[in-house]
């Protein structure tokens, strides 16, 4: 009994982000697989959501047979069709923007503060400003908590 309820229980329900596209998105994925200069993880991409789809005009592929056969993980499979589902088809072709966990130490008016003191005159006994010296400034003047001398680096490097 148990047997043939595994049987015909539908795989397809398992899947959290399910493919369904529609005729316009099929042919728009299938141009771009056959485009000639498209960039190699889009027309993978493509490649993954063509297959996983189960629409009718579907090859509805599992996501184990979708990894084996372009040599990626089932992961790399899930993670397309999530995109798909909860960004657009956009977003699921192209790759997933990092996000960012620590926010800036430096922002538009703490780089003021550092142009304006690099511009001005090095401290006494300084020929000119090093990185370590602003950075000790930075703190001392209480724009900053804490920095170091590469996002000193960094910062005034995107600035000029």
């Amino acid at each position: 009994m148990m047997n043939l309820f595994i049987k015909s229980w539908n795989w397809q329900l398992a899947k959290k982000y399910i493919v369904r596209l529609t005729e316009e998105e099929r042919t728009d994925l299938e141009s771009l697989i056959h485009k000639g200069k498209v960039a190699a993880h889009k027309r993978l991409h493509a490649e993954i959501l063509l297959k996983a789809d189960i629409s009718e005009l579907g090859e509805k592929w599992l996501d184990s047979q979708i990894s084996e056969a372009f040599g990626i993980s089932t992961r790399t499979v899930e993670r397309v069709r999530e995109r798909l589902v909860q960004e657009g088809l956009e977003s699921a072709l192209n790759r997933a923007k990092p996000i960012r966990v620590k926010s800036r130490v430096i922002d538009g008016e703490k780089e003021a503060h550092l142009l304006a003191l690099a511009c001005g005159d090095a401290p006494d006994g300084r020929s000119r400003w090093t990185l370590r010296l602003l950075g000790q400034h930075m703190v001392e003047l209480g724009h900053v908590e804490s920095v170091s001398h590469e996002t000193i680096r960094q910062t005034l490097k995107k600035m000029s």
